[in-house]
């Protein structure tokens, strides 16, 4: 047995590693001896868990608030089924904390021990989940953050050791880096073991700590439960992964560097040596005969993704506006820019992140945003292009099956119907009207146009999402004042929206600046930009609805096809048999009433592929092999 110690409130507190196999018996004695919730950790060779590497789990550590244990099972089969049989004790008896439990320690143990992932889970407390439940804010927000080094400063010690900043600091020593640092540290650096033990130590201190703050704060303990429900089911998303097609992804990754050189040729044809200076750039279409009136905070001329895109005829997501001639240079620097982005983030990245049978595992952040809203990243492939095939084309269904996307309708709008109680709107909404060509009549009568229905679109999200005239006069391409006057005429339309954005702002001021969602969630709003308080409200009972709909297809049995959640979209997959028949299921999971409001989605069916959806249905054939097999269906 070797005996280490970690720094906390002026004590030296005891961490114990066994070191043969007879060391055992005296930890699982330990362990059976507790009577309150056991920490639970583990140190790995970095963050890919998921990458399939059975030995990738080097320490399993377990703590009480006042000793840790770090069982170090890269040192064989005897301490991993001490590890394992620790576990099964708490899972059926006191219980587990761990921070950031569900999505990344339990996926970890359930790939290294072979216990299942709902196992783990079951009777297990998250503290990263419960922190953000006190306080989503980052610390750059103003918020305590989620990590857990500030949240122990604040709630327990914060004179507490940085074994984290001290273990980087040896890792330098040794001339590694934190990328493989973990990895490469002797299993008995002193540091290394002290860190161990330390983050259990600091957990289990942590989580009486947070239930305490959310009994205090009113948090209601559905909601709690809520979040774990949520953050399991999506744990079992990212165990499963996605399958990549990787000579496609390959052959992507090339096309995309040439293209990149292309442009990017082009580009300086025009007198512009380095894509990255805006300087450069504003300087050639200004002698282009283009007038650049935008300056940045600093005084230079602005010629950012904004500008070009205005110069471009393009929206911000590179369709056509129709309202001028393209600028060649700035066509040219978006694609270049483009290209490069799409190279690098994701056909690149998506190849590097791969498993050992071929999969990505993205890490789902059920809580990432203040709002509550989920982020997948590492790959980022909640931020794919919006309404583009080749990069989705990369992901495929498991063999012999067909991809299922289903996505509520219009959501945030029909939430703000339903939690500011708009008339005209719900009206709309339950007629079964076109929300955006509804909005638009009332707004610009009944000969509106194709452009005044994108107008009333943008000015809609515009609502929801805090944004102003000017951003969705670049969105819409129109006239300023027409924007203008179009925001004002929405507003006379649907005056219950800026009553409830009034009535929420006065309830956090008096609320300490936290407005509180229909579910209970706390949402801190910044007092420079209550206007945002819309949005906090929408999107938090949007992501509310989707977290739900997931509940409601696990208990239809549609777990084991779910594959991502993607902002108000799932993305499923099933065999091609059965497809149209769990797309119908998911759907009806997503479908139901919020304060007299229907919340429906649209199902939709595809080939092989995800970026089958996106094809053009003549181009289904030559780029899918369930529509090149099933030509009349494409």
């Amino acid at each position: 047995m070797r005996q280490f110690t970690f720094p906390l409130l002026g004590r030296e507190f005891p961490v114990s590693v066994p070191e043969r196999p007879e060391d055992l018996a005296h930890f699982i004695a330990w362990l059976s001896r507790q009577l309150q919730p056991v920490a639970v950790d583990t140190e790995t060779h970095g963050l890919s868990v998921l990458s399939g590497d059975p030995e990738y789990v080097r320490l399993v550590q377990f703590g009480s608030q006042d000793e840790a244990w770090n069982i170090p099972t890269e040192l064989g089969a005897p301490f991993k089924e001490a590890a394992r049989t620790a576990l099964r004790i708490l899972i059926d008896g006191v219980g587990i904390t761990g921070h950031n439990w569900h999505g990344f320690d339990a996926p970890a143990l359930h790939v290294h021990l072979g216990i299942p992932y709902d196992d783990l889970c079951k009777n297990a407390v998250d503290t990263m989940l419960c922190s953000k439940l006190v306080d989503p804010r980052a610390v750059q927000e103003g918020g305590i953050g989620s990590s857990l080094k500030p949240l122990s400063d604040h709630y327990i010690d914060p004179t507490a050791a940085d074994t984290q900043g001290d273990l980087t600091a040896v890792f330098r020593s040794l001339g590694l880096v934190k990328a493989n640092g973990f990895s490469r540290i002797d299993l008995w650096h002193p540091v290394y073991q002290s860190y161990g033990g330390g983050d259990v130590l600091l957990t289990a201190r942590l989580r009486p700590k947070l239930e305490e703050k959310l009994r205090t704060l009113g948090v209601p303990q559905r909601l709690v439960d809520y979040e774990h429900e949520v953050a399991r089911i999506c744990g079992h998303m990212q165990i499963r992964g996605l399958l990549l097609d990787q000579d496609y992804t390959r052959r992507l990754a090339d096309e995309l560097g040439e293209e990149e050189e292309t442009q990017t040729a082009i580009v300086r044809s025009y007198g512009v040596e380095k894509l990255g200076s805006p300087a450069q750039i504003a300087e050639a279409l200004i002698g282009m005969g283009e007038a650049l009136t935008e300056r940045t905070a600093g005084g230079a001329v602005k010629a950012d993704k904004s500008v070009l895109s205005a110069l471009a005829d393009m929206d911000l997501y590179g369709n056509r506006l129709g309202v001028r001639t393209p600028n060649p240079l700035a066509v040219a620097v978006i694609k270049a820019k483009r290209a490069g982005k799409w190279k690098s983030a994701y056909a690149d990245n998506f190849l590097t992140s791969l498993d050992r049978t071929g999969r990505i595992h993205p890490g789902i952040r059920t809580m990432q945003a203040r709002t509550g809203r989920m982020s997948v990243t590492n790959p980022a492939v909640q931020t794919l292009p919006s309404g583009d095939w080749k990069i989705r084309r990369c992901f495929l269904a498991e063999p012999g099956e067909r991809i299922i996307s289903v996505d509520f309708q219009a959501v945030e709008l029909r939430v703000l119907a339903a939690l500011a109680g708009v008339a005209r709107m719900k009206e709309a909404i339950n007629a079964g009207r076109d929300l955006h060509s509804f909005t638009a009549e009332l707004v610009f009568g009944p000969d509106f146009t194709p452009k005044h229905r994108k107008i009333s679109k943008a000015i809609g999200f515009g609502v929801v999402y805090g944004g102003g005239a000017a951003t969705i006069q670049r969105q819409t391409g129109a006239p300023l004042e027409e924007v203008k006057r179009a925001v004002a005429a929405y507003h006379r339309t649907y005056p219950e929206v800026r009553r409830a954005a009034n009535r929420w702002q006065r309830e956090a001021f008096s609320n300490g600046m936290v407005t509180t969602s229909v579910t209970g969630r706390r949402l801190p709003l910044d007092r420079d930009r209550t206007y945002a308080v819309t949005n906090y409200q929408v999107q938090s009972a949007a992501r509310d609805c989707l977290g739900q709909a997931l509940i409601n297809m696990e208990a239809a049995g549609l777990l084991s096809y779910l594959r991502l959640p993607v902002h108000d979209e799932i993305i499923a997959s099933a065999p091609a048999a059965e497809a149209e028949e769990i797309g119908r299921a998911i759907g009806e999971c997503m479908t139901f009433d919020l304060f007299g409001v229907p919340i429906e989605s649209d199902p939709e069916i595809g080939g092989r592929s995800w970026g089958s959806l996106y094809l053009p249905g003549d181009q289904r054939a030559a780029h899918d092999e369930w529509y090149a097999a099933q030509p009349v269906a494409a």
